[in-house]
């Protein structure tokens, strides 16, 4: 049941809030109701159960795991942790905070402390679920970690001008499987194990429709959840409810409206339940909605971290971000250039083998006029650009844009190469970041501030930490995820106590 009209597209279509006539008086009851079982809804779950409260887990698909047993398996945490101690790391709670806050567009320093003083916990806990990651470093550039290392540099700690005022640490850690597809699952298999013990009742191939609230409007407590499956339907009472059901990048309508530059020329990271259900359930109770406007996208250029070295132009021969950015960084940049284009120009010391594909080999130039030429830019504008980085490159300075100097090196070597990073023929991908606005123990707000009553949310339908691609953090969604997912868990099954 929904609440829609002819002029509202199906994919914006509010759920429609059901009164408490709609639960059976003789019918079931459980202390707390988690929709969805990716990382986030498999930690509120676990954590609620261990809390004492009668949980029930609705998951529309047939398995466990959702968007994140999709993912290459990073975790972003630090302030020293095993991993970060065991390879000669310093980290602590005190830069990562400052780092966060540095870098996240519109940071809650209560969230982001209460991640960074519990991030060493937090990996203790996950390392109980029956796994551990490997105690060693990944020194190189790369997405992910190639093979099963269990640390890198995920974010832009080292970028300036992040590096002057917060020591950089590497805090991207990843779980023990090689590539950069489905590391995650083996940690949600064993989360599922561990939900089994733990007496959670899981539905698969359910669905939750709509929320029951006390007085059947938008502003009552919710005190329920509708559901389907196939086409059984029913309700269930309920102390909480904990909606961790995913982003909407598979949602058209959601993507149209909010982040336009998702619906094309890229490819969408999820899965096909990622359709947004989850925040416009807490929409149709009054939910304030945060960051919806701003996408993860991105397209790498490395490896091989030799192109790194490289200098990267807009259409108009100037450089604009510093090329070791993260490659999401980058991308945004990219993204705000003239006509969204943009170039990497490396020499052939630099280019190595092309192992990233989803940045096509655009041409090749023996001499920089040439290359100027080709690619119709302003004269003289590139052949400036170029010369000034070698000049700065060959001293290890970069005035402009303040690369490290671990990334800088002459591009004089012809011929040079030129990759295009534009939009449209690079191959960029992305997912969604904004969602429902929660306090640090995951309660839904309304746009007053105050909370909805007997409503938390979690993982990629909840903005936390993560806001958007220029300051993101590979490792971010599986780490705010998991933490605020536990924190909603046990949140939620306090109100039983209560």
């Amino acid at each position: 049941m929904t609440t829609t009209s002819s002029n509202i597209p199906a994919g914006l279509a509010i759920p429609a809030v059901l009164p408490t006539t709609a639960l059976d008086a003789d019918g079931e009851s459980f202390d707390v109701v988690v929709v969805g079982f990716g990382i986030a809804g498999g930690c509120a779950a676990l954590e609620a159960a261990r809390a004492g409260a009668r949980v029930l887990l609705l998951e529309k698909a047939a398995v466990h795991g959702g968007t994140s047993s999709m993912s290459g398996g990073h975790f972003y945490l630090g302030g020293g942790t095993a991993v970060q101690q065991a390879t000669g790391h310093d980290d602590s709670v005190e830069a990562m905070i400052g780092y966060l806050m540095a870098s996240t567009k519109d940071p809650d320093k209560e969230k982001i402390t209460a991640y960074c003083e519990s991030s060493v916990e937090h990996f203790d806990w996950l390392e109980d679920l029956g796994f551990e990651f490997e105690r060693s470093y990944f020194p190189g550039k790369a997405v992910i970690q190639p093979g099963t290392e269990g640390l890198m540099f995920t974010g832009n700690e080292k970028v300036w001008p992040f590096r002057q005022d917060v020591a950089p640490a590497p805090r991207g850690h990843k779980v023990p499987v090689p590539g950069d597809t489905e590391g995650t699952r083996i940690v949600m298999d064993l989360l599922r194990t561990k939900i089994e013990e733990a007496g959670v009742e899981v539905r698969y191939e359910t669905g939750a429709t709509n929320l029951v609230t006390s007085d059947g409007t938008a502003t009552g407590d919710v005190v329920g959840i509708a559901w389907k499956s196939f086409e059984k339907t029913g309700t269930v009472r309920a102390g909480a409810v904990i909606i961790a059901a995913g982003g909407f990048v598979m949602n058209a309508d959601m993507v149209a409206r909010y982040t336009p530059a998702l619906g094309s020329k890229l490819f969408t990271l999820g899965s096909t339940y990622d359709d947004g259900l989850g925040i416009r359930l807490g929409e149709s109770v009054g939910a304030a909605l945060e960051n919806m406007d701003e996408p993860f996208i991105t397209a790498p250029f490395y490896p091989p971290s030799s192109r790194v070295k490289g200098i990267i132009v807009n259409k108009d021969g100037k450089r604009f971000v510093p090329e070791d950015s993260y490659p999401a960084r980058t991308s945004y940049h990219v993204l705000q250039q003239p006509d969204q284009v943009a170039y990497l120009i490396v020499d052939s010391a630099h280019l190595g083998e092309d192992h990233m594909p989803l940045v096509p080999l655009k041409d090749g130039f023996e001499t920089l006029e040439e290359m100027e030429a080709g690619l119709g830019m302003p004269e003289g504008v590139l052949v400036e650009t170029v010369n000034r980085y070698n000049e700065h490159a060959a001293r290890g300075e970069d005035p402009d844009l303040h690369k490290h100097p671990d990334w800088l090196a002459p591009q004089v070597e012809g011929p040079w190469a030129v990759l295009d990073l534009s939009l449209g023929v690079a191959l960029y991908a992305g997912f969604t970041i904004g969602g429902m606005a929660t306090t640090v123990d995951g309660q839904v707000r309304r746009e007053d501030g105050t909370v909805v009553a007997g409503l938390y949310a979690a993982g990629a339908c909840a903005s936390n930490i993560a806001q958007d691609g220029n300051g993101y953090c590979s490792g971010t969604q599986l780490g705010e995820g998991s933490f605020f997912g536990r924190r909603a868990g046990k949140a939620a099954a306090a109100l039983r106590a209560g």
